[in-house]
């Protein structure tokens, strides 16, 4: 791109700056050393990267102001001799500041280096390519943020993948932190199937959500399912229940809560094994945990889920066999305390206190229909694991 058509200065102008060029170059690296702080605390690798762009942009100024009306590329002329990894060393507002020192550098220079009646013209040329030179710095940082951009988005669901995949990733930690994931106390994946909305821009405003309540979140679109990977202080289910309008109508799930990243695809697991059965529980709750759905993924043969529920039979006998014997009993009789005291020949306040340590124990209720029906598959799939040792 061109600056435009500048003020014509006299061969003999131009012959001067040519000759003082690199000495302008370099001083207006030293003047950056000397008043910019951040600058003097870079690596003398990327010091030398702006020395080099110094020099590049006194020589690009040399060359437009020789052939003014010549097509000329500031970007690729000055900003290609950066390494990209520049964009993110250097801020914008950083390199207008450069800029600026380079400008006030060949302006100091002016009186010297003009032939007499060209020290004004000089001095517009070096403003009007000044501005052109910002204008295009801003470009090239828009690109590099567009491409940043993109890479994220690869990255970020490269590490989502390796959440729900589930295979070991050395990396997975370290590539989370370059996305900006600082670490909670809780992480938990939450699953459901992706909106009808542009995918990027909800993405985007799950970002933005994180963001302002101060929550890490790592998100992609898996198929048809939207997975995010959630970082929480504490319960991670007002975060789901945030995110769940994000998602298409119909189930979401939130699997168990995990120390840290590393645990992840536990949660993962869990929360895609419950997102398909979870349309066996029309009712459920939305976003529903993944562990309320133990009963309808031990049906499916989610070997996890037969797990869990079997533990709960096996806690129980280990604990006390009477809460087995009272558990069958009060299951079998209907969920009748008095025909479960009449069979077991004992008062129903037994009953009532045997069953508040079937919850203490197993942390599901005997008195509520849907966790009662997860103890009942619980002590048959005990039963057939364990073989029967009561009831």
């Amino acid at each position: 791109m061109s600056p435009g058509s500048g003020p014509r200065v006299r061969a003999a102008t131009v012959k001067r700056l040519q000759r003082a060029a690199g000495d302008i170059a370099a001083e207006a690296v030293t003047r950056m050393e000397t008043t910019l702080p951040w600058f003097a605390a870079m690596s003398p690798n990327q010091r030398s990267w702006i020395g080099l762009v110094a020099q590049a942009g006194v020589a690009s100024f040399v060359e437009w102001l020789a052939h003014p009306h010549a097509a000329h590329d500031v970007t690729g002329g000055v900003f290609a001799t950066a390494p990209r990894e520049m964009a993110r060393a250097v801020s914008l507002q950083q390199t207008v500041e450069l800029v600026r020192i380079a400008v006030e550098t060949v302006e100091d220079h002016a009186p010297v280096l003009a032939v007499a009646g060209d020290e004004d013209k000089l001095r517009e040329a070096v403003l009007r390519y000044s501005r052109e030179l910002a204008f295009q710095a801003a470009l090239v940082y828009a690109r590099a943020a567009e491409e940043r951009g993109a890479w994220d988005a690869r990255l970020e669901a490269l590490v989502v993948d390796a959440v729900v995949v589930g295979e070991p990733d050395p990396e997975l930690l370290s590539r989370a932190a370059a996305l900006g994931w600082t670490g909670h106390t809780a992480v938990a994946v939450l699953a459901g199937t992706a909106g009808d909305t542009e995918t990027q821009h909800s993405i985007e405003e799950i970002r933005r959500l994180a963001r302002r309540d101060g929550f890490d979140v790592l998100a992609s679109i898996d198929g048809h399912r939207l997975v995010c990977v959630l970082g929480v202080e504490g319960d991670p289910m007002p975060v789901a229940q945030l995110l769940a309008g994000f998602y298409a109508p119909g189930p979401v799930v939130v699997g168990p809560a995990v120390d840290d990243l590393a645990g992840a695809p536990v949660s993962a697991r869990a929360a895609l094994a419950g997102l398909n059965v979870a349309a066996a529980w029309p009712a459920a709750p939305r976003p529903v945990p993944a562990d309320a759905l133990l009963p309808e993924r031990a049906i499916a043969g989610d070997e996890e889920a037969r797990t869990a529920l079997a533990d709960v039979y096996s806690l129980l006998a280990v604990t006390d066999l009477t809460l087995v014997d009272t558990l069958a009993a009060f299951l079998e009789a209907g969920a009748s305390l008095e025909a479960t005291a009449r069979a077991l020949f004992v008062h129903p306040n037994t009953v009532r206190y045997r069953l508040r340590r079937v919850h203490d124990v197993s942390g599901f209720s005997p008195v509520d229909a849907r966790e009662r029906w997860a103890l009942r598959i619980g002590l048959a799939l005990g039963r057939l694991r364990d073989g029967t040792l009561s009831g």
